[in-house]
């Protein structure tokens, strides 16, 4: 997931398409079935959520006995994918690589995993916090403690823009806002910094070691870290494209080699699942060993969870759990390419999905509840909610937001777009509500829940079957963590954090502003007639409303105007309309005096006049507030 939500609610989909689990697996061993199965489940999902292009690849004990491509690697051209060579963008399952890359040097014996990481590296030093040093541990189970940050950096589409993986270390350090290993909190950063020790300690590039190391050994002729493509591989890589009224728009080649480590792969389908049989197959693949079985079993064993009756991390690889199987694999999100690559150790199974455009989020998500609920269904028993659920219900309520978040710069207003709701129901359950979608879980044990259905997507194409809220000392809830999610806990959020808070205060200015204009307008004669100083404390209500009001309109259409090209770089027209929160800033301490004046001298009508300038005023403070608040107040990015 190099991109994660704070494009709103791009990545979350409703899995509606596939209720209820089968009475009887299928025979995965029928590969006519299979295809026919497989068919019948992406090509309607990519057709309804318009992704031109995609790959399915399952093998299954030590064989692939499914590489199909879907729609075309280019759709003006109406060439279609080949799952053999064709080029995917599988963005952050090439993370993968990268804790293999880590591994193999543990298993040499060169990294040690509960070290000081700044003991490996050459250029970069991580800023001391908390008292604690950065593991190699808590870098791979997510728990470094990093703040994130993506505006304008971790993908770019101009090659001029690529500098050496220590330079973007250093440029793009973040704060740490955590203890290490005390939250999880999904990294690009963090998994940048793995890839550079891999560097540091073997003396090559990133690339070059994984190309040496891992790529060839496993005959993985298709695919490649590199950025721009090699000539050798630029044909066979599948376009970029978006959909914009009703069409597909064709986007450059995103670049993400200053974060290379994190999610720079490209690669056809049938060679991500190369890597996957070799995991499988306890580090070796046709004869050629890429590391040791025993440090394979320790990197695919749990290291870390919030909670031991949850799906956790393992050493890089994330689990799931579908109809009691448990999965370790890895998702993946650029901004135009959506991959899964899952590995099932109890059916000997691996396999890798990806598509193309934003609607293809939808078809990665519903593959493998689809698969599983066909092949491996399993028995849903619907939990009963306890009787005496209400005494305790409200205890869980509140809204709660990702640790996977920005905290010092403007990313920071992203998180309003990423904020789950709970809130308990007259049937003794919970609502968990976000972006549009909501589920209803049973309470089951001490602060943890199991959802009633099994059928819908909640976040990112997870359908969270349970989860488990957190606690202090004192009993009382300080977060939660759901199943699917386990390198992404959530906080529970301060009133002054929450959307309902925001919005309606928000709301309530930005009206009081526009009757401010309203009434400037339609008394306009009766203002030009006071006194210069009544008329000053008038004006100053104007130019306040006025300019809140700008900073509100134009920043809409400035992102309607920019749209994705705020991911890959900060344009001028964004950085000229930061200059309005300051300049309404301005206004609204003017405005403050001018309304102080007004209660001292009694101007402008008496006990009224005070009140209505009092009202505009307190308006105006709050949006000052909101913009300090959420760091939109001066130019706090990153580029």
């Amino acid at each position: 997931m190099i991109l994660r939500d704070f494009r709103l609610a791009l990545a979350v989909s409703v899995l509606v398409s596939f209720p209820g689990l089968s009475a009887a697996a299928a025979d995965l061993t029928n590969t006519a079935a299979l295809e026919s199965f497989v068919d019948g489940v992406v090509e309607p999902t990519m057709s309804a959520n318009k992704s031109p292009s995609g790959v399915v690849v399952i093998a299954k004990d030590g064989q692939v006995i499914l590489a199909k491509g879907y729609g075309y690697k280019d759709v003006a051209t109406a060439e279609p994918v080949d799952p053999q060579t064709t080029l995917f963008r599988p963005g952050s399952v090439s993370k993968l690589f990268t804790w293999m890359a880590v591994m193999q040097l543990v298993d040499q014996g060169k990294l040690d995993l509960d070290a000081d990481v700044n003991g490996y590296l050459k250029k970069v030093r991580i800023k001391e916090a908390f008292g604690k040093p950065v593991t190699l541990r808590h870098i791979m189970t997510h728990t470094a403690g990093f703040e994130d940050g993506a505006l304008g950096y971790l993908i770019v589409d101009d090659p001029g823009r690529i500098m050496p993986l220590a330079d973007s270390m250093e440029r793009y350090q973040p704060k740490r806002v955590n203890a290490p290993g005390t939250h999880t909190a999904y990294s690009n950063y963090a998994t940048s910094i793995a890839g550079l020790i891999v560097a540091d300690i073997s003396g090559l590039s990133f690339n070059e070691y994984i190309k040496t190391q891992i790529l060839q050994p496993l005959g993985m002729q298709h695919a490649t870290f590199d950025e721009p493509l090699p000539a050798t591989l630029a044909a066979d890589m599948a376009k970029s494209y978006t959909v914009e009224t009703g069409g597909f728009v064709e986007k450059p080649f995103e670049i993400v080699s200053n974060f290379g480590p994190a999610g720079a792969l490209s690669a056809s389908g049938t060679d991500m699942v190369r890597f996957a049989q070799a995991v499988l197959n306890g580090g070796e693949l046709d004869g050629n060993r890429i590391i040791g079985e025993a440090t394979l079993a320790t990197m695919l064993t749990r290291a870390f969870s919030h909670d031991p009756r949850l799906m956790g991390m393992a050493l890089g690889f994330y689990e799931e759990e579908h109809n009691g199987t448990r999965l370790v694999g890895h998702g993946g999100d650029t901004q135009w390419f959506h991959s899964y690559l899952g590995i099932d150790q109890t059916h000997n199974l691996a396999f890798f999905v990806s598509f193309g455009a934003p609607g293809g989020s939808a078809v990665r998500s519903a593959f493998t509840p689809a698969l599983y609920n066909e092949y491996f269904p399993a028995a849903v028993t619907r939990p009963v909610p306890p009787k005496d659920f209400a005494k305790t219900a409200q205890r869980y309520a509140g809204n709660y937001g990702f640790w996977r978040n920005n905290f010092s710069s403007i990313e920071k207003l992203l998180g309003l777009g990423s904020v789950m709701q709970v809130a308990p129901t007259k049937d003794d359950t919970l609502v968990l509500a976000f972006a549009g979608n909501a589920k209803q879980y049973v309470q089951v044990d001490k602060n943890l829940f199991v959802e009633l259905d099994p059928n819908i997507s909640l976040v990112a194409g997870i359908s969270p079957q349970r989860l488990a809220f957190q606690e202090d000392a004192s009993g009382t809830i300080t977060g939660f963590v759901l199943d699917g999610l386990p390198f992404m806990s959530l906080r529970k959020l301060p009133l002054a954090a929450t959307p309902n808070f925001n919005f309606s205060l928000l709301g309530a200015s930005l009206l009081v502003f526009v009757l401010v204009l309203l009434r400037r307008f339609f008394q306009r004669k009766a203002i030009k007639a006071q006194v210069p100083n009544d008329r000053a404390a008038t004006s100053a209500a104007v130019w306040a409303a006025a300019a809140n009001l700008l900073v509100v309109v134009a920043g809409l259409v400035v992102v309607l105007i920019v749209k994705d090209k705020l991911f890959t770089g900060i344009p001028f027209l964004f950085k000229a309309w930061l200059v309005l929160p300051v300049l309404a800033t301005i206004a609204g301490i003017y405005l403050l005096y001018r309304t102080v004046l007004v209660w001292r001298n009694a101007r402008l009508g008496g006990f009224w006049a005070r009140v209505r300038y009092s009202v505009i005023a307190l308006c105006a403070l709050f949006m000052c507030w909101f913009y300090w608040y959420w760091n939109v107040l001066g130019f706090q990015y990153k580029t």
